[in-house]
């Protein structure tokens, strides 16, 4: 079961690039664990690695697009994340970024050290990217959890079984210098990885890339340690961040690789895993407030009678004036909770109880979103615009002027729609227009800061990155969302702010679990807060 996993994941690096030869088959039909760095190409394990990275599904769908008031749900199954309720059996989901994410870097850990087995010089570029992705991939765990393994990580081999739990304030340091160290290391005159999903081996992308995430790891720490924020945004900005949105870091799904029989898949989400969910009326209302001309790209609400229709090819109603947004913590139970009794419902769209209640409500657009083939995005070149915009804001000495990232990032944006599906594309024009009509407002600070990261929130909720979209609303506050307070939640009515630690850890690495949770603000539940989320 292993190796055919193994095979399968391996084989992606084939997939996206190239057709593979046989000598390629053969080299990944070969269990790296049980091989030598001669017989087997390491680069296989990097392509492995982001693309698991990147397609993480459920694990954000059901907490953090509805927590965020991206996404909104009536179905039981959404209760975690749209109403803050820990159903049963469902607390393990809270782990699971926690526990791929160390499966991830320890794919990257087994391709660097097969690198150096073979050709240490050869593979510099691809070691080198590699700590990027251990960077990318830690960032994500501790920012969701707090204290978390990270300099004992992946060191079974070395006898360390049970890793102690480091400071988040240490884990950021530790990625931030890693971080520099590996940037640095990249060399263009040097062997390219030849299985890289994100970048396709370019040296100079990469680059940027690291100098993007040094800026996102940097602008964390705005409210905890604002000195040290202040230091590496600097840094960042004057290595040189993405500069286009032919920057924008993302992996490219393959829809003709579906396989539900093995679970071999290396496709996007599909269609019935959103059949349940319809955006947020915060979200809508937000778009339709500012006449946002994503709007007319991302939302349709579903033919009449065929709200929940498993056909994704049945193209709803786009027409702005019909988009309706569905207000988070509404249920199918009756009573006050149920959608059916809130104020405004907009009414049934056919018959049939499972289809009625969410007919006329505004969906995603199914043939952009919800297809097998597709983008999943990790970082863009919109986001960085909008931190270096609030760096500039800050006073920081960043290259460029608030008012002109603010613009980059909004224009970054909208052209982003386009690598979701081509026919997402936003007109020119109307983004100039939209440009012109909604300059950024610096008549104060904070209506800047918000500004700033409502458009980071919104881009972050159109790309369907969901887990960043929270992430930067914990450091930033904006936009101000109204929590829902629906009978029965576990978070006193507020939107959580981490994720449960993995459930095994609590029995497996009990000694250095308790030393964590004693440190976290709050304890191992969804109030607590991370170091850096003050």
């Amino acid at each position: 079961m292993r190796r055919r996993k193994l095979y399968s994941l391996a084989l992606l690096g084939c997939l996206f690039l190239a057709a593979c030869t046989k000598s390629q088959l053969d080299q990944i039909n070969t269990d790296p664990t049980k091989s030598s760095g001669n017989n087997y190409d390491p680069n296989y394990l990097l392509s492995t690695a982001q693309f698991n990275y990147a397609n993480i599904g459920y694990y954000q769908l059901l907490y953090e697009s509805t927590m965020m008031q991206v996404l909104a749900s009536t179905y039981n199954y959404y209760n975690n994340g749209d109403k803050y309720i820990n159903a049963a059996n469902f607390t393990d989901y809270q782990g699971k970024i926690f526990d791929q994410g160390y499966t991830q870097s320890s794919t990257i850990r087994q391709m660097q050290r097969l690198a150096n087995q073979k050709d240490a010089g050869g593979y510099t570029n691809l070691i080198n990217i590699g700590d990027i992705m251990v960077v990318l991939i830690m960032q994500r765990v501790t920012d969701m959890y707090g204290d978390v393994p990270y300099s004992q990580a992946n060191k079974s081999e070395l006898g360390v079984k049970y890793p102690v739990y480091d400071r988040q304030e240490d884990i950021y340091k530790a990625m931030l210098s890693d971080l520099e160290n590996a940037i640095n290391k990249l060399d263009p005159a040097k062997p390219k990885p030849t299985a890289d999903l994100i970048y396709r081996g370019d040296i100079n992308k990469w680059k940027k890339f690291g100098y993007s995430l040094m800026l996102r790891l940097a602008m964390r720490l705005t409210k905890v340690d604002p000195e040290m924020a202040q230091k590496w945004a600097e840094k960042a900005s004057a290595g040189g961040t993405m500069a286009d949105v032919t920057d924008n870091a993302l992996v490219q799904t393959d829809a003709s690789n579906f396989n539900s029989q093995n679970g071999t898949s290396i496709a996007l989400r599909t269609l019935s895993d959103y059949r349940e969910v319809r955006w947020s009326k915060t979200f809508i209302d937000q778009l339709k407030k500012d006449k946002d001309p994503r709007l007319d790209v991302v939302s349709e609400v579903p033919q009449p009678g065929l709200a929940n229709s498993v056909n994704e090819n049945l193209a709803g109603n786009k027409d702005t004036s019909v988009q309706t947004g569905l207000s988070n913590g509404y249920d199918l139970l009756g009573g006050a909770t149920d959608i059916r009794n809130s104020p405004g419902y907009p009414g049934a769209s056919g018959s049939g109880s499972d289809i009625a209640p969410l007919g006329k409500y505004s969906r995603p657009v199914t043939s952009v979103y919800l297809k097998l083939g597709g983008p999943n995005f990790i970082m863009t070149y919109g986001e960085t615009e909008f931190l270096l915009a609030e760096a500039k804001l800050r006073g920081w000495n960043i290259n460029g002027s608030t008012a002109d990232h603010y613009v980059n990032g909004i224009n970054a944006a909208f052209q982003s729609m386009a690598q979701l599906d081509v026919q997402a594309t936003i007109e020119t024009s109307k983004i100039n227009a939209y440009l012109s009509s909604h300059p950024l407002d610096q008549s104060s600070k904070e209506k800047a800061l918000e500004a700033i990261n409502t458009q980071y929130w919104l881009i972050t909720g159109s790309t369907f990155n969901f887990i960043e979209n929270w992430l930067n609303w914990k450091r930033s506050g904006y936009p101000v969302l109204i929590p829902v307070n629906y009978p029965g939640n576990v978070t006193g009515g507020t939107i959580p702010r981490r994720m449960i630690y993995l459930s095994t850890e609590i029995l497996n690495n009990t000694v250095n679990y308790q030393a964590a949770v004693a440190r976290l603000q709050g304890g191992d539940v969804l109030t607590g807060r991370v170091w850096w989320d003050q």
